[in-house]
């Protein structure tokens, strides 16, 4: 994590930017945390001055998350348990770009809330495509299904899970129903998975060689694919624009799951195009730009599944 220098702001300017927060995100605190989430704030705020004014690539804004320590948002949004040793680091060698957004393979962004559900999202994301390319047609998929009824696989709804698991319990289900007719609650709950609302199968899955962009392009090509990454900093908790790199990032202790819809370059920089579920206030638009071809970054690389529907 960035070291943070002595406050950058007076008592004024840190009290008036937090009653700004606590009217725009429409938070309450109880007495009893005020304090604390107001010293997580001015903290968050410092981070804020003291990245952009550092930054080369990305940079982070006051969100949403802005009085939220690292541990508290960790434990609270991400749900992707793995530590995996990746394999050798092989770039990509290419020049061209694709956004399964355009073709309509991409529903619009969700919201996960307060539930380690991100897996799930992230396994609905690459299935849409995957059903998508199969059959010419977007299906909104049930996060909650997963969440509910994936538990034989390994997965713990809520508290964490992965997305090969989450594929495994499709393929064996024979199906997974629309979010129309199975919604998300952000809660763990009973499994009543109904055939008849089926929305979408999988046939099977294939992994990334582990550490391999090139084949992490190959696998985009093809589909949106699934990635875990290290999201455990206040760089990616605060971040705003451009392509994010985290010189602290793991390739391995990876904690989020999220989807790769995309890649492209900017100049001399490459990123992936990845769809988050935080919503659409976060990041640009619900999307981040994630560096490419620099070494796995985040573990980008390390862990990362396609599905198929045929």
């Amino acid at each position: 994590m960035l070291a943070v220098a002595a406050q950058a702001y007076t008592e004024k300017e840190y009290r008036a930017a937090f009653l700004k927060f606590i009217k725009d995100h429409s938070k309450h605190y109880a007495q009893s945390e005020f304090a604390a989430k107001y010293r997580t704030f001015k903290a968050n705020m410092d981070f804020v001055q003291t990245w952009n004014a550092n930054a080369e690539n990305h940079r982070v804004a006051i969100n949403k998350f802005a009085d939220l320590t690292v541990a508290e948002y960790s434990s609270m949004f991400l749900g992707t348990r793995a530590n995996v040793t990746p394999g050798p680091f092989v770039p990509s060698s290419t020049d061209s770009t694709v956004d399964w957004r355009t073709k309509g393979a991409v529903t619009p962004i969700k919201n996960q809330g307060q539930c380690g559900s991100c897996w799930a999202f992230s396994t609905t994301g690459s299935t849409e495509g995957a059903h998508f390319l199969a059959m010419g047609k977007l299906v909104s998929l049930s996060e909650q299904n997963l969440v509910d009824c994936s538990n034989a696989e390994g997965n713990q709804g809520c508290n964490g899970g992965l997305m090969t698991q989450a594929f495994t319990y499709i393929i064996k289900n024979k199906g997974i129903d629309t979010e129309a007719s199975y919604p998300y609650t952000a809660q763990n709950g009973n499994c009543h998975y109904a055939a008849a609302n089926s929305g979408s199968t999988l046939v099977s899955y294939v992994n990334v060689q582990s550490g391999s962009e090139a084949d992490l392009v190959t696998k985009i090509n093809a589909g949106p694919t699934s990635v875990a990454i290290d999201a455990s900093h206040s760089s990616f908790q605060l971040y705003h624009t451009g392509i994010y790199y985290e010189a602290a990032c793991s390739a391995s202790a990876l904690d989020h799951g999220v989807l790769a819809v995309g890649y492209g370059s900017t100049g001399s920089k490459d990123y992936y195009i990845v769809k988050n579920s935080w919503g659409t206030d976060w990041g640009m638009a619900g999307y981040i730009e994630m560096s490419r071809n620099r070494n796995n970054n985040c573990g980008i690389a390390t862990m990362a599944s396609l599905p198929s529907d045929k």
